[in-house]
Parts: structure tokens; C-alpha cells; sequence
């Protein structure tokens, strides 16, 4: 099968699981409790829950950031644009193909190479990953029983044993099992001329934060803190549609979200998005129509800020040579 076949392929599964999702999110809802639901919205508590999430991104910024080493770390507004242009192409397209893109970007922006801002990517979702359950298992005592805990936590204890193998095989051996890893790409004829080396040397300092635990600390202290500040941000928007829900309800939905954009699905993770949202309300007893009234204005504000910031950044930046960068990359 050709690459575009099997691009194709791969767009046609992420739709497919998308549209499952859908449906299990959807086949118990009353769409006319929803629509009441959306029209009794409060609108000054979704001002601040849009304003805690535009901290959100702020802070995500930091944390990538904070990734590099200090002597290679990218200026704050580059990295700023390249995060925004990463969540606007995620939000257009399936599987979040936008880490992809905002890796070519931060290259344009700030002339950091891709090997080494595609590794702090690659700790990036690892420190997700591992926040997400940490505070999924530290709350569980006062959470209400949540049937994918079982299952979260199994995914955090496989994750935690593959990370720790990575760590020590870099730890002991350096560069070396990076260009073990990387020897394939040789066998490619385009490619065969290629500085293994040069690139080994920069995934391994984007793979700094796993080697120095004080490094990885504190970007595991930034990732903790930015999810934190979305699920405020969740709790604002709760309180708009007056579900009289604690603030754990907003933490427990921040998870569940935070997990569900794992799955590969369709652009903005559409129907996984909304599943993961009622799931987290309904352990609470809120209703599956006001549950999806809250998961779609929740996913409005995760789509609408990135598509308006992506927009303005693409109107400015110099098509040809950086879309072409975009499309190998994707």
C-alpha cells in the first residue's frame, strides 16, 4: 500500500473510532434537555472559565520550555507560537498530528532542530500521561467509583516500567541506543547519508529531563500545575451551568479528557472528547443531557481560542518553505 493509501487508511479508522464514541455519548441523551441546559449557560463564569484556560496554555508553554536545556532553551514568544500553531493544526486534524507540526515550527521560529524538540514532545506526553493518573490515584479516596480506574492505573504501572527501562538505557549507554533505534533510517536510500550522530546528540539533550531528575522535576511540576489550572478551568464552566459539583468532579472530567485525547480519532478528538466528559459528570449524577450541554461548550473552549490563534499566526508566517516542512513532517 502506498504512504497515501495508507494515510488514508489510517484518517478512516480515526473517523470510525470517532463515530463510535459519538454514539455512546449520544444514544441516552434528550436533545431537548440539552438545548435547555445550553440556554440557561451563565456567561460570566464561562468569562473566567475561558480565562483559567488561556492560563492553561500559558503554563503548558512554560512547561515545554522549561523541557530544553538551559543553555538551548527557546525564546518564550517562539515557543508560544509554535505551541498555539500545534493546537490549532491538532484541533484540524486527526490524531494529533499538530505535535508534529508545532516541532517544524518552533524549527522556523527559533532554529531549534527537530530531532531534539520532537524529543521533549515525546517527555511531554509521557509527563501527561503520568500526571493525569498520579492525580487520578492520589483523589481516588473521594472520588465516586469510576469503572476505568482499574484500567488507568494498569496503563500507568505498563507506562512507569517502560519509562524506567528508557531512562536506564540512557543513563548507562548515552547516545548509544538512541542511534541503535535510529539505524534503520540508513537502510532508506534518501536518508542514507544522514548524521546519525548529530541527531542522537539532540535527542538525547531533548531526552534531558528523563536522565536529570532535577530537570524532569521541575517540568513534572509545570505539567501538574497546568492541568491543575484546567480543571479550574472546568470547575468555572461546571459552575456556569449550575451543576453544584466540587471542584474534584472538574479534576476527575480534566482526567478523563486529559486520557482520552490517548485514543487516535478524529480532528479535536471529536465524540472521544464529549464521551470522556459524560462519563466524568455522570459518576457525579449529573443527567447524560446536561452532561452533553457541558461536554460540547467545554470542547467549544478547547477548539475556538486555537483556531482563532492558528489562523492569525498562519496569516503572517512565509507559506511556501514552512508548509513544505509541515506536510513532510505530517
Amino acid at each position: 500500500m502506498s504512504r497515501a493509501g495508507r494515510r488514508a487508511a489510517f484518517v478512516a479508522a480515526t473517523l470510525l473510532v470517532s463515530a463510535a464514541f459519538t454514539y455512546l455519548a449520544v444514544r441516552n441523551v434528550d436533545f431537548g434537555e440539552t438545548w435547555a441546559a445550553l440556554h440557561g449557560l451563565r456567561y460570566g463564569w464561562l468569562v473566567l472559565a475561558t480565562l483559567a484556560f488561556l492560563v492553561s496554555i500559558v503554563v503548558r508553554t512554560i512547561r515545554w520550555q522549561s523541557l530544553f536545556e538551559r543553555d538551548r532553551r527557546p525564546p518564550f514568544s517562539a515557543t508560544t507560537r509554535a505551541m498555539l500553531l500545534g493546537l490549532f493544526f491538532n484541533s484540524i486534524l486527526p490524531a494529533r498530528a499538530g505535535e508534529a507540526v508545532r516541532v517544524v515550527a518552533l524549527r522556523h521560529y527559533a532554529r531549534v532542530p527537530l530531532s531534539e524538540s520532537t524529543a521533549t514532545v515525546v517527555v511531554e506526553r509521557v509527563f501527561d500521561v503520568l500526571s493525569l493518573l498520579l492525580l487520578l490515584l492520589v483523589t481516588a479516596p473521594w472520588l465516586p467509583h469510576v469503572s476505568w480506574l482499574r484500567t488507568a492505573a494498569a496503563l500507568g504501572v505498563a507506562l512507569l516500567v517502560v519509562l524506567a527501562a528508557a531512562v536506564a538505557a540512557i543513563v548507562r549507554y548515552g547516545e548509544r541506543p538512541i542511534r541503535f533505534v535510529l539505524r534503520p533510517i540508513r537502510l532508506v536510500p534518501a536518508f542514507r547519508d544522514t548524521d546519525l550522530d548529530a541527531i542522537a546528540a539532540n535527542v538525547n539533550r531533548g531526552l534531558g529531563p528523563l536522565r536529570r531528575a532535577g530537570h524532569g522535576l521541575i517540568g513534572f511540576a509545570w505539567t501538574i500545575a497546568a492541568w491543575l489550572v484546567m480543571a479550574l478551568s472546568f470547575w468555572f464552566l461546571m459552575i456556569s451551568f449550575d451543576l453544584g459539583l466540587p471542584f474534584l468532579a472538574a479534576l476527575l472530567a480534566t482526567v478523563a479528557v486529559g486520557l482520552a485525547f490517548v485514543v487516535p480519532a478524529a480532528p479535536a478528538a471529536l465524540g472521544v472528547f464529549e464521551a470522556a466528559a459524560i462519563a466524568a459528570t455522570h459518576a457525579y449524577g449529573v443527567p447524560e443531557s446536561e452532561g452533553l450541554a457541558f461536554a460540547l461548550v467545554l470542547h467549544g473552549l478547547n477548539f475556538f481560542p486555537y483556531l482563532v490563534a492558528g489562523l492569525a499566526l498562519l496569516a503572517v508566517l512565509p507559506t511556501r518553505g514552512w508548509l513544505k516542512g509541515v506536510q513532510e513532517a505530517v
